[in-house]
C-alpha cells in the first residue's frame, strides 16, 4: 500500500475561553488507503474536511492545527517525521497541485525558474540540466512552444496554461503520489476536460498514484478508481467508482449525484442535499409557463467593444473583444451566454451595463438606447438593470455589515422614506433569498460563498430591477450550493417577472435556467437558438465541443481507459 491514513483527526486551536483552550474538530477520525498506480477521489462540499485531510499528509497546515492518528507512506509514519525529513519528501515523493495556480506560482519568477527549483534541490541537477528537463516537462504537459514559454511569467499565461505549469512543477521529480486539490474548479469546461485527460495520461506514463479532491462527482467519475465521500469531517461512503455511480448507499452521496444540472434531464427544480435527507422528490417538468407574447425588455443591436493598446511610439493596436452581438430578451425570460475564457461573454455583459463603454451598436431598454443616456436619465435606468458578479468574496465590501450593504443602494436611489423602512425592506429581501434578519449586523467574512452570493442577489433586488446580468454567478460554488442558488433564481423570476442575461461556461447549468442560448467564440456569436433546439442539434463544431466537455460522471471502464489514452 502506497499511502494508508488510519483514524486521522485534525483539530484547530481557537484560543482560550475562561482559561480553557477551545478546539474545532475538522476531521473526525477517518481511514482510507491509496494503492500504488491508482486514483482515489476525495469528494464533498466546502467544509467537509477533504482539503484539510489532504494537507495533513505533508503537514501543510497552519500552526494552530493538531493531528492525531497515523499517515503511513510506504510504511513510514509521516506524523513522526522531522521537518528536514518532510522537506525531502515534499515535491520529490509526494507533490501537490492546488486550485488556484496564480496563488501557487510565484509572480516574480519565470516559469523556467519555478520548474528548475525542485530539479536542482531534490534531483541534484545542474542549472543547464534542469533547464533542458524544464523544457521537456512543458512539452509533456502540452504547452505550445515550450522553449519560448520558459521565459514567461505566470501572468503572461492563461488559467489553463498556468495549471499545466503547476502540474509540470509537481511532476518534475517523478513523484510516487500526486495530490490534486480542486485542480479544475476555476477552469472552463473545455480546459477542465483537457487538464483531466492530461492528468490521467501522466498518471499512466509516470506510474504514480493520484489523490484527486473535488466537490463534483461528475468530474471525479471520469478519472478515479476509488471514491471517498466526506461530509462534516467524516467519511459517509467509500467504494469503487462504478459502485458509487451505479449503486450509491449513502443519502448524501445520492444527493451529490442528483444536485448537478444534467444535459439529459429537464427538472423544474434541482435536487438539493436537504431534499434527499428529507426523502423529498423533485418531479420533471417545465416549471412555470412563460408568456410567448411577453414584451421585449432588452435588445442589443450590433453591439461592439474594442480595447486599444499602444503600439510603437505613436501608434495603437485594436483588440476586438466583442465584434457584433444581436439579441432580444423578453420580460420573464433568460438568455444564456456561453463560451470559453476569452470568448467575450463577460465583456459583452459589462458593456450592456456600460461598465465598459461600447465602441459601436445600440442597447435598447424598452426601446430607449442606454448607450446615449447621460446624467439623471442614466442614473434612473441603472436601478432597473443590475449585475451579480462571479466572486461573492470580492463583490461585497468587507467593512460594511450586511445591513449597510443592502441599505446603501436604497439611500442612493431614494427608495424608502427613511432608514427604518429601508432596513425593513432589506430584512424582507433576505428572507426571500433564504436568510433571516439576524444576519443584518454581521460582516461578509462570517458567511459561506453560497450565502454571500444570496446576499449579493438580495442587494440587487433592493432596487426593484427588471433585468439581472449574472456573470458566472454560480461557477465558484459547490454543486449543492449551486443548485440552491439556481432554484432561487428561478423562484425570483417566477415571482417578480425578472429577465436574466446568464453568462456561464457550463452548458449544463445554462440548459437548466435558460430559454435561449447565445454561443460566443473570440468575440463572435457563432450560434444562437432556443435552448433545447441548440442542445438537440448544435450546428457549430465549437458548440459540440462545449457540449462534449461537460463532465458526465462514470461511463464504464472503457471511458476511463479512453481518457487515459487521450
Amino acid at each position: 500500500m502506497l499511502l494508508s491514513i488510519q483514524d486521522l483527526k485534525v483539530s484547530f486551536r481557537m484560543g482560550k475561553v475562561d482559561g480553557q483552550m477551545q478546539r474545532a474538530l475538522a476531521v473526525k477520525g477517518i481511514s482510507f488507503d491509496i494503492p500504488e498506480n491508482s486514483t482515489v477521489a476525495l469528494v464533498g462540499e466546502s467544509g467537509s474536511g477533504k482539503s484539510v485531510t489532504a494537507m495533513s499528509i505533508l503537514n501543510l497546515l497552519p500552526d494552530n492545527a493538531e493531528r492525531e492518528g497515523k499517515i503511513l507512506f510506504q510504511g513510514q509514519d509521516l506524523r513522526q517525521c522531522t521537518l528536514r525529513e518532510l522537506q525531502a519528501i515534499r515535491g520529490r515523493d509526494i507533490a501537490c497541485v492546488f486550485q488556484d495556480p496564480m496563488t501557487s506560482l510565484n509572480p516574480v519568477f519565470t516559469v523556467a525558474a519555478q520548474i528548475m527549483e525542485p530539479l536542482i534541490k531534490h534531483m541534484g541537477m545542474s542549472k543547464k540540466q534542469a533547464l533542458v528537463r524544464a523544457e521537456e516537462l512543458l512539452n509533456e504537459v502540452g504547452i505550445p512552444e515550450p522553449k519560448r514559454r520558459l521565459g514567461n511569467y505566470p501572468h503572461e499565461m492563461s488559467g489553463g496554461q498556468q495549471q499545466r505549469v503547476m502540474i509540470a512543477v509537481a511532476l518534475a521529480c517523478s513523484p510516487k503520489l500526486l495530490i490534486a486539490d480542486e485542480p479544475t474548479t476555476a477552469l472552463d469546461v473545455t480546459i477542465q476536460r483537457q487538464v483531466m485527460e492530461l492528468m490521467a495520461k501522466l498518471k499512466e506514463t509516470h506510474k504514480m498514484a493520484l489523490l484527486f479532491i473535488s466537490h463534483d462527482l461528475g468530474v471525479v467519475g471520469e478519472i478515479s478508481d476509488q471514491v471517498v465521500v466526506m461530509r462534516h469531517g467524516q467519511i459517509r461512503e467509500k467504494a469503487p467508482v462504478a459502485e458509487i455511480f451505479s449503486n450509491p448507499q449513502d443519502s448524501y452521496t445520492k444527493a451529490l449525484l442528483a444536485c448537478r444540472p444534467s444535459l439529459t434531464e429537464n427538472p423544474a427544480r434541482l435536487m438539493v442535499i436537504d431534499d434527499h435527507i428529507a426523502g423529498r422528490t423533485v418531479h420533471e417538468g417545465a416549471g412555470k409557463a412563460k408568456d410567448p407574447n411577453a414584451p421585449v425588455i432588452l435588445e442589443a443591436r450590433g453591439l461592439k467593444k474594442s480595447f486599444f493598446f499602444k503600439s510603437g511610439l505613436f501608434g495603437q493596436k485594436e483588440f476586438k473583444a466583442v465584434k457584433e452581438v444581436n439579441f432580444k430578451l423578453r420580460k420573464g425570460y433568460t438568455l444564456g451566454v456561453v463560451g470559453e475564457s476569452g470568448s467575450g461573454k463577460t465583456t459583452m455583459g459589462l458593456t450592456l451595463l456600460r461598465l465598459h463603454e461600447p465602441t459601436g451598436g445600440e442597447v435598447l431598454f424598452e426601446g430607449k438606447d442606454l448607450l446615449k443616456m447621460s446624467g439623471n436619465d442614466w442614473q434612473k435606468m441603472r436601478r432597473r438593470i443590475q449585475v451579480v458578479f462571479q466572486n461573492p468574496y470580492a463583490s461585497l465590501n468587507p467593512r460594511f455589515t450586511i445591513g449597510q450593504t443592502l441599505v446603501e443602494p436604497m439611500e442612493i436611489h431614494k427608495i424608502g422614506k427613511d432608514h427604518d423602512e429601508r432596513l425593513a425592506r432589506a430584512s424582507a429581501l433576505l428572507k426571500k433569498v433564504g436568510l433571516d434578519d439576524t444576519v443584518l449586523n454581521k460582516y461578509p467574512h462570517e458567511f459561506s460563498g453560497g450565502q454571500r452570493q444570496r446576499i449579493a442577489i438580495a442587494r440587487c433586488l433592493t432596487l426593484n430591477p427588471e433585468v439581472l446580468v449574472l456573470d458566472e454567478a454560480v461557477s465558484a460554488l459547490d454543486v449543492s450550493v449551486q443548485a440552491q442558488v439556481l432554484n432561487l433564481l428561478k423562484d425570483l423570476q417566477d415571482e417578480f417577472g425578472l429577465s436574466y442575461v446568464f453568462i456561464s461556461h457550463d452548458l449544463a447549468v445554462v440548459k437548466f435556467i435558460s430559454d435561449e442560448v447565445l454561443v460566443m467564440q473570440n468575440g463572435d456569436v457563432v450560434e444562437q437558438s432556443e435552448t433545447q433546439a441548440l442542445l438537440n442539434a448544435p450546428k457549430q463544431e465549437y458548440t459540440r465541443k462545449l457540449l462534449g466537455a461537460v463532465p458526465k460522471g462514470y461511463q464504464g471502464p472503457a471511458h476511463v481507459a479512453a481518457a487515459a489514452a487521450a
